[in-house]
């Protein structure tokens, strides 16, 4: 047990320190004349060191990693959730965190770590395509960075544990398993007002959809329209509001995706109703490491572009199989290079099973501009594979 034997180590480190409890300053959790303020344990609580289970220690290593952002609007605010990437103060969020689910372009944000020590921080960069954003601390030093796994590596039932600051609740520790892979959302881009720089695809009037986020106070814009489709991990550890931009790890403790989303019964809008049910969505480590230091090396990160329009084949008349029923190859596009053509039916895009159109475009999203890419389609009744070179999504 060479594994755990380290991470209980690590917990007996931080026991000694963390076991003297602490306050946080309160937070609002929910405004108006509910408002009320909480306190609470700056760190893990580790009373016994020599009765430390996995979770525990799991926790102990990780909570340092993650951080709660606090971030302000002219007319609103809220908390969320985020990690660090480096020991200088970079820090991995959502950009519906930064921008007060696509309320604000200039939020004043506020950092504090597991620790008690608050810093103001500056965002580098936002990616509204994959609800993705690095903010950098002002003037940190010697911080605790995440470390990375290898989320393609993930199984179905593994292990998984959720940190973050649920409802303004701070070095919040929630576990669960992996209960799907390879699954896909589309949710309400939370572009800023003055960016306007998100995909065309839009949401159908009228519709609301089981995915929300917001982050912390039960605060979602229902301004826009326009609408983002990610691939993402699925897990029963309980994430709610809040939650938004903080880790899921797994039983190492390493991070294997940033929580994003959660379904909600019913649709409610309130985000006191639209709690934790068992369902939340986490995006993958590997894509939001390959965004996150695009954005940091050059302020923003790029996006495959296949250059066709899909529907659900299972929609159209009739069809024997599921995918992404290609309508038209735009001339010159990657799809129409490769070969692909109106009429082919994308089942498969780099391994990853694709059943319908968001799959196709999540998995396209994820990847840079100018990737390659092994498609497999059907067409005649006949199976092809087709390696694409993705274009460029403009933003």
């Amino acid at each position: 047990m060479p594994r755990v034997a380290a991470l209980v180590v690590a917990a007996a480190l931080v026991g000694g320190a963390a076991g003297l409890g602490g306050t946080y300053a309160g937070l609002s959790l929910w405004g108006g004349s509910n408002s009320s303020t909480v306190a609470g344990p700056t760190a893990i609580t580790v009373n016994d060191t020599d009765d430390v289970n996995d979770t525990a220690a799991v926790a102990s290593k990780v909570v340092p990693s993650v951080v709660t952002i606090s971030a302000t609007g002219t007319s609103s605010g809220g908390t969320g959730s985020g990690v660090i990437l480096s020991k200088d103060g970079y820090v991995l969020t959502n950009t519906h965190v930064v921008t007060l689910d696509g309320a604000t372009g200039d939020a004043k944000i506020s950092v504090t770590t597991s620790d008690g020590h608050v810093y103001a921080a500056t965002v580098v960069g936002t990616d509204p395509t994959y609800d993705l954003a690095v903010i950098k601390l002002e003037n940190a030093s010697n911080l605790t960075p995440i470390e990375w796994a290898d989320s393609s590596k993930l199984n179905v039932g593994d292990a998984t544990t959720a940190i973050g600051a649920p409802l303004g609740l701070p070095n919040t520790v929630t576990t669960g398993i992996v209960s799907a892979l390879n699954r896909s959302i589309q949710v309400a881009s939370s572009a800023a007002p003055k960016d306007g720089s998100e995909e065309n695809d839009q949401a159908e009037p009228g519709q609301e959809g089981p995915f929300r986020f917001d982050f912390g106070q039960g605060q979602q814009s229902q301004q826009t329209k326009q609408t983002i489709k990610i691939a993402v991990i699925q897990t029963d550890a309980a994430i709610n509001p809040g939650n938004s931009g903080g880790a899921l790890v797994d039983d190492e403790g390493k991070l294997i995706g940033i929580n994003v989303a959660i379904a909600s019964a019913g649709g409610s809008s309130s985000g006191a109703q639209s709690g934790n049910i068992g369902v939340g969505f986490s995006i993958p480590s590997d894509i939001a490491k390959r965004i996150s230091q695009e954005i940091i090396d050059n302020g923003s990160a790029t996006h495959g572009l296949l250059g066709a329009a899909v529907q659900d084949a299972a929609s159209i008349q009739g069809a024997t199989t599921t995918g992404a029923y290609i309508a038209e190859a735009t001339a010159g596009g990657a799809a129409q290079v490769a070969g692909l053509q109106k009429g082919d039916v994308i089942t498969s895009f780099n391994g990853v099973p694709v059943t319908n159109s968001i799959d196709l475009t999540a998995q396209v999203r994820a990847l840079a501009a100018g990737a390659q890419a092994k498609v497999t389609y059907i067409r005649n009744g006949q199976e092809k594979t087709v390696e694409v070179t993705l274009g460029t999504m403009q933003s």
